[in-house]
């Protein structure tokens, strides 16, 4: 199969797992680096074609009225921020601690959504104002994805809920929101550089828009009960990479 039609067909799937679980840079990056691409141009390719999946899946969230976009804007401005910081850093540091580290955090996280009773369509009570949760989880994560990435979906859906109190469904539309700012700032960084693979970008962010959309719709047809195996399912997948990958 011609490579460009290939990598369509994954950016699809993965926008479509990212839209209701995030973890698609796990089937992206690794198709990347199979094409040919170095590990910095694979990244950065990455991240050129997920704005388009993220942003995808906000629009449809968000036309669907499924975003407080009033509440929200502190938390992605934070982000943003954050990206911007944790993308200049990883020039400079290398990510090998954090490897250690992060399979251990999403395997919790991925126990926690198994079993808590917190995880539902249902709201709950909220934990900390919007402003703090924007400077902790906004900026904390959006620094992590633009340094690591993997596993950064869950990181914000799992602050949505625990912090929050916002139903599944909520806090994944919102986490899309703030995966596209944050993929949005590391990309604008990588531009600069020249590390943008186009001819590959390009028709995965076709594939990513289809496939986020179609994400999009289901979570809010579905709810908890496509979103929650997904998300475990996700956490656990990041978490065998990244521990085989040490």
């Amino acid at each position: 199969m011609d490579l460009t039609l290939t990598l369509f067909a994954v950016a699809t799937v993965a926008g479509l797992v990212d839209a209701i679980a995030g973890g698609g840079g796990l089937i992206t990056v690794p198709a990347l680096l199979w094409a040919g691409l170095d590990p910095l141009a694979a990244l950065a390719t990455n991240k050129a074609q997920g704005v388009f999946g993220s942003g995808a899946a906000t629009l449809h969230f968000a036309r669907l009225g499924a975003l407080d976009l009033v509440r929200a804007w502190p938390a992605v401005v934070c982000t943003f921020l954050g990206a911007s910081a944790g993308t200049l850093t990883v020039r400079y540091l290398g990510g090998e601690s954090l490897g250690r580290l992060i399979p251990l955090l999403l395997i919790a996280f991925a126990l926690y959504f198994l079993v808590s009773p917190r995880v539902s369509d249902l709201d709950s009570h909220r934990r900390m104002s919007d402003l703090a949760f924007a400077l902790l989880i906004g900026t904390g994560v959006g620094f992590y994805d633009g340094f690591f990435g993997p596993g950064t979906g869950t990181f914000f859906a799992m602050g949505y809920v625990a912090l929050l109190g916002y139903n599944l469904r909520r806090a994944t539309a919102h986490t899309k929101l703030l995966n596209f700012a944050s993929n949005l700032a590391a990309l604008l960084f990588f531009l600069s550089g020249g590390h943008v693979a186009w001819a590959l970008a390009l028709p995965m962010a076709a594939g990513q828009f289809i496939g986020a959309w179609l994400g999009a719709h289901l979570v809010l047809r579905h709810g908890t009960w496509l979103i929650r195996p997904v998300l475990v399912l996700a956490a656990v997948a990041v978490s065998v990479k990244l521990l085989v990958g040490h």
